[in-house]
């Protein structure tokens, strides 16, 4: 038994040993743009040749996708600095509330996503002049008539985005605040009665509204603050007094006027629900190809890896050997997959270890796979009776040649349903992958929402297709039940 341990124990720490390398490796009248202010918050320094800008891709007009490209006010408005300064712009979409945590993580060097000016940000961020400014609009259900103005919010459910500087002038008038991801989400949350009120740009509300047939929501007040929107960066990253120069010249040159009268400009056509499927039907398969099926099937047998060398020390009487595997699958089972992602993701890089979203993704997938995936292949092995080990030995068979030929294919037919179900979990459970920058096929659903509010349609396409892969899963399943039970009697 003690060589069965040794065996066990050399196959658990080869694997931890790989992961380790794996995580050291990975590596009303509209708002005019308003005037400069000079400023600098640190020592000049260059920027580099390929600047990471970080930006939501759901935030209409700012940031959004049309016709399968990324685009809005925000986005062109930084292709026309980096033109101007003679760098390279490398976007990166990141979810609002994760959008200060990319940069301090250093996932992007610079925010350009409507980011509001104020004292707070200001000394945790390198902030550039004003770029345009607006004012916020509070937004109503078009039935409701006990909201009015601001004074009307206290003791209301105000949704909002619990970073931005929205959720402050809500909670400021005495609004509970409900946090949502986006302010399409909060609009929608709005629509269905979740919540009582809205606080947003009024940019991109009157957006919103110009390009949505039949809203639901209509605007009751303006607030009275003027919303600065800036740039952000590391706090002394050095960028700032370059930054500010191409801003200026931006300014002075009328691109950023033109911009303006570009996306301001509310002549929108509503678009339909066929032709949102139309125009999506492609783009969310490919994701779910290229994306969603890899990262499930990757994640699945890195997993069940993991779960055997744990399994089989789990067994093990040795307490080197089971009591880290107890830790091990007591962790993985107890930490929500969403929080693992988030940890590896965001939290690594603190410690100088920096992971693509794919590669967190697999991580942390695979951890959690394994976690749960260890308690079935030990509960399968076990339920072989004792007995065939012992009728094994007589006959001279050794340890390799019993689990090969006799234990495994016996415990096989009792772990692959719910190994099966675990992998149908898995599948569903990559849509948690966006929150780490993953364009997987939630990802690709809600950047074609954002535009037009249409989620039901597009989720729904979505929702087909997850249980499209489920289904072809669950005709694997009997496959492989019907070929395992040919080697038990």
């Amino acid at each position: 038994m003690r060589s069965i341990t040794a065996r066990a124990l050399a196959g658990l720490a080869a694997v931890l040993v790989a992961f380790t390398a794996l995580f050291g490796a990975g590596g009303s009248a509209m708002a005019a743009p308003v005037a400069s202010a000079a400023r600098s918050v640190a020592p000049a320094m260059a920027l580099p040749k390929v600047l990471k800008v970080g930006t939501e891709g759901v935030y209409p007009p700012f940031s959004y996708h049309q016709g399968g490209q990324l685009t809005g006010y925000d986005v062109e408005f930084m292709k026309a600095l980096g033109n101007k300064l003679g760098v390279e712009i490398q976007f990166v979409e990141v979810p609002w509330d994760s959008m200060f945590a990319a940069l301090t993580s250093g996932r992007v060097d610079v925010v350009a996503n409507q980011v509001t000016k104020n004292p707070e940000r200001a000394g945790l961020y390198d902030l550039s002049d004003p770029y345009i400014d607006t004012t916020g609009v509070v937004l109503v259900a078009e039935n409701n008539t006990t909201i009015k103005s601001l004074a009307d919010l206290k003791g209301k459910r105000a949704g909002q985005n619990l970073t931005s500087n929205w959720a402050d002038t809500a909670k400021k008038a005495g609004a509970q605040i409900v946090g949502v991801d986006s302010m399409d989400k909060a609009i929608q949350n709005l629509r269905q009665g979740s919540v009582d009120v809205v606080v947003n740009d009024k940019l991109a509300v009157r957006n919103f509204l110009a390009t949505t047939s039949n809203p639901g929501v209509k605007i009751v007040a303006e607030t009275d603050d003027r919303s600065e929107s800036v740039l952000a960066a590391r706090k002394n990253s050095g960028f700032m007094p370059e930054l500010n120069q191409g801003i200026a010249q931006l300014k002075a040159d009328g691109t950023s006027q033109r911009l303006y009268d570009k996306y301001f400009d509310p002549k929108a056509e509503p678009i339909t629900d066929w032709k949102m499927i139309r125009d999506n039907a492609w783009p969310m398969a490919w994701a779910a190809i290229k994306v969603t099926i890899p990262l499930t099937i990757i994640s699945f047998v890195i997993g069940l890896i993991i779960a055997l060398g744990v399994a089989v020390a789990r067994m093990s009487t040795n307490p080197l050997a089971f009591l880290p595997a107890r830790l091990f699958i007591s962790v993985f089972r107890g930490i929500p997959v969403l929080v693992l992602l988030l940890l590896i993701y965001f939290g690594l890089p603190q410690f100088g270890w920096t992971l693509a979203p794919f590669t967190a993704a697999v991580i942390g997938f695979s951890l959690n796979v394994a976690g749960y995936g260890a308690e079935i292949i030990r509960a399968a092995i076990q339920s072989v009776p004792r007995g065939q080990w012992e009728a094994a030995r007589t006959i001279g068979m050794d340890y390799r040649t019993t689990l090969r030929r006799l234990i495994i294919p016996q415990a096989a037919r009792t772990a692959v349903p719910p190994l099966s179900n675990t992998l149908i979990d898995l599948v569903k459970s990559t849509s948690l992958a966006s929150s780490i920058l993953v364009v997987e096929l939630l990802r690709q659903a809600q950047i074609a929402a954002a535009p037009t509010f249409k989620f039901f349609t597009l989720y729904g396409l979505a929702a087909i297709y997850y249980w499209l892969i489920s289904v072809a899963l669950s005709f694997a399943q009997a496959r492989i039940e019907r070929r395992v039970s040919r080697f038990v009697a």
